[in-house]
């Protein structure tokens, strides 16, 4: 991607969403313990979220562990909450020096309790916050978001799609990409994403890089979003 391009606000996305994908395989494929694949995604999300502050990328949203992956084997799932545990830990300081608001979506009702008092604590240091929004979906299920949305609101809603948009409490996506191959959203952001552009890149997380992100934005800039339009009215 140009410099140009990169510097323009109004050709980069508001909201860039990214499905982690590809860890156990990267792992598996250098015959590496899939635990392994992990700790070196946890290095691609540092990599990223510094690359995205970068590119002057407002709002980043990564998808960390969705509400399916509490069916893969109990050691894998306690060893990912320990990484994410370990990235609070060793991350928030940066994030708050550098002007990261970071907040993490999701049920917190079924994790650890020491990882959620460190979540809260994250997301109090790093409040103030203005250079980007980060956001990291833990035990999330964009179904179960939209359901209890939908629980709330009222019966009486003069505007529903608007009061729902504001019960989930998220930006609509602008672009989604997803890592390591496969070409499916997976239960995420399914209503942010209604107009998101899609990226699909072979790439495992793991060696995900600046470069790989300044693609995407690329192919982002050349698209044009006519959300229902003909292209003369947008």
């Amino acid at each position: 991607m140009n410099q140009s391009t990169s510097r323009d606000p109004d050709r980069l996305p508001r909201h860039t969403a990214i499905i982690l994908d590809g860890n156990g395989r990267w792992a598996e494929a250098r015959g590496l313990p899939r635990g392994e694949g992990h700790r070196a995604g946890a290095d691609a999300v540092r990599r990223t979220v510094e690359a995205a502050r970068r590119l002057s990328l407002q709002v980043v949203t990564l998808y960390a562990f969705s509400s399916d992956n509490w069916q893969r084997p109990r050691p894998e799932v306690t060893a990912l909450f320990a990484l994410l545990s370990s990235y609070l830990a060793r991350e928030v300081g940066e994030l708050a020096k550098n002007g990261i608001r970071l907040t993490v979506i999701g049920r917190r009702d079924r994790l650890p309790k020491p990882l959620v008092r460190a979540i809260e604590a994250a997301e109090a240091k790093t409040r103030p916050g203005r250079a980007m929004h980060l956001r990291i979906a833990v035990d999330y299920s964009a179904r179960d978001a939209i359901a209890a949305a939908a629980g709330r609101l009222s019966p009486r809603s003069a505007s529903p799609r608007e009061d729902l948009a504001r019960l989930l409490g998220a930006q609509d996506v602008d672009l989604l990409i997803r890592t390591g191959g496969e070409q499916r959203l997976s239960d995420f952001m399914l209503w942010e994403a209604a107009y998101a552009e899609l990226v699909f890149l072979g790439v495992p997380w793991p060696d995900f890089a600046q470069a790989d992100l300044e693609a995407a934005l690329a192919e982002f800039a050349r698209r044009g979003r006519r959300f229902g339009r003909i292209a003369a009215a947008v």
